[in-house]
């Protein structure tokens, strides 16, 4: 019995798609959330993030990694610092569970995002953008869109 329902629960999961945003839509969404010229950093900056962090796929969950902590989102928080998972003891920063950031619904993620640039790293808190995005051009990441 208990396999059964391990079974349609892993099957109710896999049929359950994911929001796979489209560079301009997710361009159009953090423009509304002011985030361009958020501290300094221009719209492409967090398109260019988004991309090399989850491929715009707002469910995205990765790790354990080695803070023990897993990343969620689009953005990729950590659970370490930023929210509250059932995977050991976290700061929750943002002060929301983890599986708020794996929604459709991204405000919350944007939120988050938005305090995590207050701390002395801005924009390098993120490995991602650190090294595929810091010091490139990233204004051809929102260039085709219309905002």
């Amino acid at each position: 019995m208990k396999a059964l329902v391990l079974t349609l629960l892993f099957l109710l999961i896999a049929c359950s798609e994911a929001k796979i945003y489209t560079k301009c839509e997710l361009a159009s969404i953090l423009k509304q959330n002011r985030m361009d010229g958020y501290f300094g950093y221009s719209l492409g900056n967090w398109i260019c993030l988004a991309f090399h962090a989850s491929k715009y796929n707002s469910h995205l969950v990765i790790g354990p990694n080695k803070d023990r902590g897993s990343n969620y989102g689009i953005f990729q928080i950590n659970s370490h610092y930023w929210c509250k998972s059932n995977q050991g003891p976290t700061n929750n920063l943002c002060d929301k569970p983890c599986s708020a950031f794996i929604d459709d619904d991204i405000t919350d993620d944007i939120a988050c995002a938005k305090k995590m640039m207050r701390g002395e790293h801005k924009m390098c808190i993120w490995p991602p953008w650190k090294k595929s995005c810091k010091g490139t051009n990233v204004s051809k990441w929102s260039k085709d869109c219309t905002l």
